[in-house]
């Protein structure tokens, strides 16, 4: 009998087993996925605790107005779907793109001519303006190393009014087409309801996508880019500041958390924004949903709609986005959601509440330093969660939401700029950006890898890694005009600077239309005197980053300089001849009248930090010798440096200029007059870091240097915007005479462009040009001027390291 009732049990027991294993037991689930970077990290730890079994990637967005809200997909044709997203879906850069062709013209992108009676949105025209006027267009296919289509594939919804019908055959028909390789391929918005699916409509072959709301299942790492969901109304180049002005400490605001937006009854997203009401509490923590939307609406509206609704007019949006410490962004109908970049402008930390969206440009930002990236599962969990971020952590979030803003996401310029900077460093692996590059400002846009792969070289870098730049500057001297005399200022000047302990080096850049002085004709100092030809003898080439630059800072000037206070000599007269004694007395007279007589070379010892013009002459039968000093110039250019070694990524400088906007005329100025604010600090005398000659050449658009070298001017305006659009910080003014023009000696019809009537009138056109390019006004105003300790005080002038500064 026992037996028997063992051989039951197991036989139970076994069929008990049997059954677990077929209906789920042996069958393993997925693997969580993370975020991918091209850097090797992966999405750091999530405030929320990871499980195996990631949701299913919901589809999109708000949509048509009479969607029928009881259509469901079969589980069968999900799959069918999902498989047909993307036939290369295993493509990568090593097997779907041809590296040859970026060999021989670098990382060149050609965009398809537009094919007459094509329709293209205005986001997709601006997109491709964009590329065409960036420094990777060409219009030679036979160049380029990646191709865009001028067929727009924005909006692939059918039932939007954007839609472009017959794309796969017009796509099939392109000569360059070779199966999308080597091509991108834009999207913000694919499938249609009810399933939201991420198929464009096409077979996009071995393309690229740079695709809004695209989910870590469908993303190729390394071969596609996630960008991030933009209206129409996104500005096309510039765009908005971020909203956060100054710092408050502790940075918590009137909410804590808070989200306005629309509600989905039924279908896919509506999970999580039906369950806000949960935790919204109308006080700290403010959720609002509305169901009014849609044409239908009523017929679909549950108990709760017309309390939600009530609610949601109570409050202004823009009011909660400007006062909030966090803001929820969570799913819509698609993956993406507008709410994202309205947060990150307004400094709100971002709660991401979307499983399984690739994060925008995730290859490179590591968005754990901006963002609190949550699970829609748990929802109820979000309050006690940022709650327990500390103060310190929310204050370098919000900083870093407003550093991303801007350096990437203010325009769709900077959107598309940073997507093909990005294929730009897969293609380019050997001078690709660090994380550190991307992460941290100025951004990766602004920092050319091209220049150098160590970030020591970059003037931004420099606290973060503990150094110094170098204790040496290298003097850069225009030249116009043609040597025809000892006496000319651009000797004296020479002479000067090189007394500096400072100075490493001096280049003179011969934009002379006249041959190069011969090599006896300059005067022997202690430091190397090195004279280039300027290429095409334009003014551009001044601002060349040249191989004989050896030191991090530049010290720019015109050749006419004058940065003594006065235009006045001290003269010592050493009567030293016919004279018994050897007393001398000192006179101050300005140089031009003295009555010289006939000269005659002496040579003498160079009182240190003094420049020295020695001649002899005959008065009342006494032969003397005559030594006008010129005091002060080393010393201004000393303090200059040393100011600078402080401030290495900004201007620093002597002659300020300041611009305004003209109401009347509704457009920006440029004003010379004396003031105490300034915006500009003119290159005619200034030092600056050598990394800007290289962001001069290789970043600008051709188009506005070649208006400078048209002109003939400018060219100082223009390295002070892009300076001030890298650091968005403005110049530094040091001590320096109140006397300061813009002239120029009239020698040549090149160096009389300051006498020039219309001198003024250009730079007031330059700078609107600018503004217009950089797409808004990136100069700063400041108020301040830096002067040396103990300047002008009522003290011994023995107590003063800068003694001759004094007479400015």
């Amino acid at each position: 009998m026992q037996a028997k009732k063992r051989y039951l049990i197991s036989l139970l027991t076994g069929a008990f087993l049997v059954l677990l294993f077929y209906f789920g037991g042996g069958v393993p689930g997925p693997a969580a996925t993370g975020s991918r970077s091209r850097h090797g990290y992966s999405r750091p730890e999530q405030p929320w605790p990871h499980f195996s079994d990631p949701l299913q990637h919901f589809s999109p967005w708000d949509q048509s107005d009479t969607e029928e809200y009881n259509v469901h997909i079969s589980p069968r044709q999900k799959r069918d779907v999902n498989s047909s997203v993307y036939k290369g879906k295993r493509c990568r850069m090593q097997s779907c793109f041809d590296f040859s062709l970026c060999q021989r013209n670098g990382f060149k992108v050609y965009v398809y001519p537009q094919q007459k009676g094509e329709k293209i949105s205005e986001s997709y025209q601006n997109i491709l303006s964009t590329i065409e006027g960036s420094r990777f267009y060409t219009s030679d296919p036979g160049q380029a190393c990646l191709f865009v289509l001028s067929l727009d594939t924005l909006d692939r919804d059918q039932l939007s009014p954007q839609y472009v019908h017959n794309l796969k055959t017009k796509v099939q028909s392109l000569s360059l087409w070779n199966n999308g390789r080597n091509h991108l391929i834009f999207n913000l918005y694919s499938g249609t309801w009810p399933d939201y699916t991420e198929d464009l409509g096409f077979d996009i072959g071995q393309a690229m996508l740079a695709k809004a709301s695209i989910s870590t299942e469908n993303f190729r790492p390394n071969f596609d880019v996630s960008i991030p969901l933009f209206s129409k109304e996104h500005p096309r180049t510039g765009g908005d500041r971020g909203y956060l002005k100054y710092n408050t400490i502790p940075p918590f605001r009137k909410y804590m958390l808070v989200f306005k937006g629309k509600r989905y009854l039924t279908g896919i997203g509506s999970d999580t924004r039906n369950a806000l009401y949960h935790v919204h509490n109308a006080e700290d923590v403010v959720l609002l949903t509305t169901c009014k939307h849609g044409k239908d609406w009523q017929k679909h509206k549950d108990a709760r709609c017309d309390k939600d609704n009530a609610e949601y007019d109570k409050y202004d949006y823009r009011e909660m986005l400007h006062n909030s410490t966090f803001c929820l962004v969570p799913r819509g109908r698609r993956l993406g959601s507008f709410r994202f970049l309205e947060a990150l402008q307004a400094a709100c930390v971002p709660v991401m509440l979307s499983n399984g969206w690739e994060l925008p440009f995730s290859e490179v930002i590591d968005w754990n330093t901006a963002a609190v990236i949550g699970d829609e599962r748990l929802l109820l969990q979000i309050p006690s969660t940022v709650r327990s971020i500390h103060q310190d952590k929310i204050l370098a979030l919000r900083q870093q939401t407003q550093f991303l803003w801007e350096a990437y996401f203010s325009s769709m310029e900077k959107i598309v700029l940073t997507t093909l900077e990005i294929i730009q460093d897969r293609v380019l692996q050997q001078t690709s950006r660090s994380n550190l590059m991307w992460n941290s400002h100025p951004g990766g846009l602004f920092t050319l890898p091209q220049y150098s792969s160590y970030l020591g070289d970059f003037p931004f870098f420099y606290a973060k890694l503990g150094i110094k730049p170098n204790p040496k500057f290298t003097a850069v001297i225009h030249a116009v005009t043609p040597l025809v005399s000892q006496s000319q200022p651009i000797l004296k000047l020479l002479v000067s600077v090189a007394k500096s302990q400072y100075c490493a080096q001096i280049i003179v850049l011969w934009n002379c239309d006249k041959p190069l002085p011969a090599k006896h004709r300059w005067p022997a100092t202690s430091v190397p005197i090195i004279v280039i030809e300027g290429e095409n003898k334009v003014m551009s080439s001044r601002f060349q980053p040249y191989d004989s630059i050896i030191s991090d800072a530049v010290l720019s000037l015109d050749e006419d300089t004058v940065l003594s206070t006065t235009e006045v000599w001290t003269i010592i007269l050493s009567i030293c001849l016919s004279l018994s004694h050897t007393s001398a007395v000192r006179v101050t007279a300005v140089l031009s009248s003295v009555s010289c007589g006939p000269m005659a070379p002496l040579k003498t010892t160079l009182p240190t930090g003094k420049f020295v013009f020695s001649f002899s002459i005959t008065i009342h039968g006494c032969r003397c010798h005559l030594f006008a000093i010129f005091w002060g110039l080393r010393q201004e250019v000393d303090f200059a440096f040393t100011v600078w070694q402080s401030f290495p990524e900004r201007i620093v400088g002597y002659p300020a200029r300041s611009h305004f906007w003209d109401n009347n005329k509704e457009r920006w100025g440029y004003t010379s007059k004396w003031t105490n604010d300034y915006s500009m600090v003119l290159t005619g005398a200034a030092i600056y870091h050598r990394y800007y000659h290289f962001l001069y050449t290789n970043f600008l658009p051709n188009s506005l240097k070649s208006m400078v070298d048209q002109l003939a001017n400018c060219e100082d305006i223009l390295i002070n915007f892009l300076v001030s659009a890298v650091t968005k910080l403005p110049p530094i003014k040091v001590t320096q005479k109140k006397q300061y023009k813009e002239t120029m000696m009239a020698q040549s019809s090149r160096a009389s462009r300051w006498a020039d009537p219309d001198h003024f009138a250009q730079r007031q056109t330059c700078m609107n040009k600018f503004a217009s390019w950089f797409g808004g006004m990136p100069l700063v105003h400041s108020q301040m001027r830096l002067d040396p300790v103990l300047f002008k005080d009522q003290v011994s002038i023995l107590r003063k390291k800068y003694r001759e500064i004094e007479r400015l």
